[in-house]
């Protein structure tokens, strides 16, 4: 099964709270399909929570669930063609499995969810200034567990709640710990640290991104201070810096912060895919 864990935690507080659900999942897929099967849907008289995909599909998802819910139906299945007939050009099949949620559905559902948060990638944001602040709050509408970091306490003092941010003396180390495939981006208050934090993220050389706020001269003094400090300077040939690209020329922290968030989640989708072991 694919379900957020957000997602989640709204059905299991419908479910606590006594409202009726009926939980949609895709059991199978056939061509081309909006979501992968397993992907799951919670559906109450009045709400959903989570995907399956919207449009039509989704449409006619929510109409049958709720007329089990009106019913009194406890489960049953339906194969829909993504075709012309429902006003989709998907040209693919899926079957829905739809079942009233109890106990044990809501047990099972609930461990694969937590096992699928703690699976997602890892994205560390070093420096909580504008738009390290800009990007951990974007980052926490996709799936990545992302943790914002500083090394001074007040910088994350008044944080949204939503985002998990934490104060370190090391942050090097933070680097050191983080599991395989996980993604970097440093934009601290102080140049030197910035370079600290980026060497040990590119000397790790399973990371999935590493990415320095700056310019083209911030970059080559970073190859310079690499020299300088005993690293090679080839690792730098694995970074990105400026980060967000440069197709749009914007300096606003809101801006690079969703430009950079683009890089970021490309760079894991591909890694994901093999290409970084």
């Amino acid at each position: 099964m694919t379900i957020t864990y957000p997602s989640f935690e709204k059905i299991l507080g419908w479910f606590a709270s006594g409202k009726p659900v009926i939980l949609v999942t895709i059991e199978k897929t056939k061509g081309s399909a909006p979501r992968e099967k397993g992907t799951v849907m919670g559906v109450t008289e009045d709400a959903i929570s989570g995907t399956i995909g919207g449009g039509q599909l989704e449409w006619l998802a929510m109409e049958h669930a709720r007329k089990m819910l009106a019913e009194g139906t406890e489960r049953s299945e339906r194969k829909i063609p993504l075709g012309p007939e429902i006003g989709q050009c998907c040209g693919g099949q899926v079957v829905l499995n739809f079942q009233r949620a109890n106990a044990d559905l809501i047990s099972e559902i609930e461990a694969i969810a937590v096992q699928e948060q703690r699976d997602l990638p890892e994205v560390y944001i070093f420096g909580a200034g504008h738009t390290g602040t800009a990007l951990a709050k974007l980052m926490v509408h996709v799936p990545v567990n992302s943790m914002l970091i500083d090394t001074r306490a007040d910088a994350i003092a008044d944080l949204d709640k939503a985002i998990s941010a934490k104060q370190v003396a090391l942050p090097e180390e933070i680097v050191r710990d983080a599991k395989p495939g996980s993604a970097y981006v440093t934009m601290t208050h102080e140049h030197s640290l910035d370079f600290l934090i980026t060497a040990e993220a590119l000397s790790r050389a399973n990371a999935s991104y590493c990415g320095m706020i700056g310019s083209a001269t911030k970059r080559a003094v970073f190859c310079n201070w690499l020299e300088d400090n005993g690293y090679q300077r080839s690792l730098a040939d694995k970074l990105v810096c400026p980060i967000g690209g440069n197709q749009v020329r914007d300096k606003r922290p809101e801006i690079i912060a969703a430009l950079t968030m683009a890089e970021i989640l490309a760079a894991i989708h591909t890694a994901a895919t093999g290409e970084i072991k």
